[in-house]
């Protein structure tokens, strides 16, 4: 069975994760880093929302393909893991500012109100086949 949300969003992850790769190799060539940080702020900065990149997605990829599995494609599944892609680039941006700008915390908020409706919808998917056995 294919699962073409979870298809989608997965590929859609896998480009924006070689993005960050790609801002931190040419980060590193141009300040001359070869190992962590370096010291350099900006560095740091974006190793950790590559790091953050790496944490979060994981985790709604495997409840996107879950309920995905269980109930098949939904266009609110569609549309939450679009606004989540949206959500995890704006909070990139957002990390290469000095201040906590709006972008970054609308990058979080999304990244948790995606993770909490996909939660809510696995255990009632859940919760629903258990009362039909």
């Amino acid at each position: 069975m294919l699962l073409p949300i979870t298809m989608a969003s997965a590929a859609a992850a896998a480009i924006v994760n070689i993005w960050l790769a790609i801002r931190i190799i040419q980060l590193r060539a141009k300040n001359g880093i070869n190992h962590g940080d370096g010291g350099d702020v900006l560095m740091g900065r974006r190793m950790r929302a590559h790091s953050n990149f790496t944490e979060y997605t994981p985790m709604a990829l495997i409840l996107c393909g879950l309920v995905e599995l269980a109930q098949g494609g939904a266009m609110w599944l569609q549309i939450l893991m679009a606004v989540f892609i949206l959500g995890r680039i704006a909070h990139v941006v957002g990390m290469d500012s000095e201040n906590v700008p709006s972008l970054r915390k609308f990058g979080m908020m999304t990244t948790f109100i995606t993770l909490l409706a996909l939660t809510v919808a696995a255990v009632r998917l859940l919760y629903n086949s258990a009362h039909l056995v």
